[in-house]
């Protein structure tokens, strides 16, 4: 247990009120580490803090913070420090995706949306957080990225992108911080049973095509991806880094 032992660590997560940030957040705790709770609800940052806090106490906290605004994501980082006194593990997993169709489709409202909050989101937080990083000459960035960024898509086209362009961010971030031993990497999931995924696990059609074609015949749940991310942010993962973990029931390499 000691390789992936996350205890005396301060993580903070996005996202992590659903799905598979929930499910981070909680394994993170279970393996000793405090972490923020944070979404833009407030009501559901509090309700995952109390269920997290009830089984491991003093475990974590509930900071609200919506991620397109540059001032929370301040805030956010600031209210962090100052209840935990640093960020050990930043784990950027909040994303959305207003639009599923054609690309030809997609208004620029909802495209700009997709990328400023995808992207330009994780390069703020990660920015904020690396000055203490590099001062203490420790820490793990982690971004959920999707394998939606590693091929083309009929119906996921700007999502798609911007899931790219994180691979290439935690790769930039690993070889810029890397001589002050900070890791940067990115966890690509497939499809993976969580509201935000329903348009696809919720179609009978893209579920049967899907699944047909995997490797493990079915899709993923989010604690199969909450493991990726205690490896990344452990010692177990000390000499991992830039990397890209796909988990995906081997959907890319059938």
């Amino acid at each position: 247990m000691e390789l992936f032992n996350l205890s005396g660590k301060r993580a903070l997560i996005t996202g992590s009120t659903k799905g598979i940030g929930e499910a981070i957040a909680k394994r993170f705790a279970e393996h000793g580490a405090k972490v923020v709770i944070s979404s833009r609800k407030e009501d559901m940052c509090i309700k995952i803090r109390d269920e997290i806090n009830n089984k491991f106490p003093d475990s974590a906290i509930s900071i609200p913070c919506n991620i397109n605004e540059k001032k929370q994501l301040e805030d956010l980082v600031k209210e962090t420090n100052s209840i935990f006194g640093g960020i050990d593990i930043l784990v950027c997993n909040a994303a959305l995706n207003p639009f599923f169709g054609s690309s030809m489709d997609i208004p620029d409202e909802a495209f700009d949306k997709i990328l400023s909050a995808n992207i330009k989101s994780n390069h703020w937080l990660s920015n904020m957080v690396l000055p203490q990083m590099i001062e203490r000459k420790e820490g793990s960035i982690i971004v959920v990225s999707s394998i939606g960024g590693l091929k083309g898509s009929e119906m996921l086209g700007a999502y798609s992108i911007s899931k790219a362009a994180d691979m290439q961010l935690v790769r930039n971030i690993a070889v810029e911080q890397g001589p002050y031993n900070i890791r940067a990497n990115c966890i690509s999931p497939g499809i993976i049973k969580t509201r935000f995924a329903k348009a696809l696990w919720d179609n009978p059609e893209i579920l049967k095509n899907t699944t047909s074609k995997a490797p493990l015949r079915r899709i993923g749940v989010p604690d199969e991806v909450a493991g990726a991310a205690i490896f990344l942010a452990s010692d177990a993962g000390s000499f991992t880094t830039g990397q890209n973990i796909v988990i995906d029931g081997g959907v890319t390499i059938a």
